[in-house]
């Protein structure tokens, strides 16, 4: 990870798991459905409607873990080793087993998401969300470790990016016990977005400047605009989740006026009892009732007359 590529590649990658997931609660917002559950069923129900089914977040996780693992490993001259042969040995490539951790953390968390919802009878999502946030807890004490002997731009750069994975640490753990809230879903799909533009921010400040001329760890001027640079990234990542619910609302309500009618026929389970839905039932049976008594006294005068 300790490359141009080893920090782009995984920024895309939460980049784009932000953009879906954002997507994902922006639909179940506005049609009503679960945020644990949302419905992507097809048209036709034929052959093909089980793929529908298939965790492909889970397998995002898996291909991507894989893939990021294959490529740290190609980076080592000599291939990675955790001890020389020096006497007494000591431990070589700390941050490069560092990075395998993390990498090896994203594929098993893929890996539970997948058996979660394929191969279980009943889809765990306390399962999920538990192997999500100890993945979390895991990363966050690597990368305290790893910012050990960084300073100047890089120790700033690493030192945002922990800011943003302990918050995203915080919003998942409360997610255990509020697992179906609109606010808190919002806000882990802002945290993934900035972790992965910051990534990739991070890739080109630190290996592939704009201008051609490497940052000054020694320059206050570079440090503090460290700093700026990511209050714009907060800024552009919240407008962008502001501009998918505002597509997202006038595609569903316009071009997709059906998911109205037939979400709680698919999505049963999703209401919530508590909510107004159920308390204007009593008020419509008076109505009616009252409606009756009406009719019926009209129908005793004319009867009287």
């Amino acid at each position: 990870m300790g490359t141009f590529i080893g920090h782009v590649y995984p920024g895309l990658f939460l980049v784009s798991y932000g953009l879906y997931q954002a997507i994902v609660v922006s639909k179940a917002v506005i049609v009503n459905e679960s945020l644990l559950d949302p419905s992507w069923s097809p048209k036709n129900k034929g052959r093909w409607a089980r793929l529908w089914g298939i965790s492909y977040r889970g397998l995002l996780k898996m291909v991507t873990g894989s893939t990021l693992i294959a490529y740290e490993i190609s980076c080592i001259k000599g291939g990675l080793r955790l001890m020389n042969k020096e006497v007494p040995p000591r431990f070589m490539h700390p941050k490069e087993w560092q990075h395998l951790t993390m990498f090896i953390l994203l594929t098993l968390n893929g890996c539970v998401d997948v058996v979660s919802k394929n191969l279980l009878p009943q889809r765990c999502v306390l399962l999920e969300k538990g192997t999500l946030v100890l993945a979390f807890y895991v990363l966050l004490m690597l990368l305290m470790s790893h910012v050990q002997g960084s300073a100047g731009i890089e120790l700033q750069i690493h030192s945002l990016l922990i800011l943003v994975v302990f918050l995203l640490m915080l919003v998942l753990t409360i997610e255990l016990w509020a697992p179906n809230t609109f606010h808190l879903s919002l806000i882990e799909n802002f945290l993934f977005l900035m972790m992965g533009s910051w990534l990739v921010q991070a890739g080109f400040i630190l290996y592939r400047p704009v201008t051609g001329y490497p940052w000054q760890d020694d320059d206050i001027s570079d440090i503090m605009f460290i700093t700026t640079f990511f209050c714009w990234h907060v800024m552009i990542n919240a407008l962008c989740l502001l501009g998918i619910y505002g597509v997202s609302s006038i595609w569903h309500r316009w071009y997709r006026p059906s998911l109205k009618l037939t979400r709680f026929k698919e999505n049963p389970y999703c209401m919530n009892t508590e909510g107004p839905v159920y308390k204007l039932l009593p008020e419509v049976e008076e109505s009616e009732k009252g409606d009756q008594a009406l009719l019926f006294s009209e129908s005793s005068l004319s009867d009287r007359a």
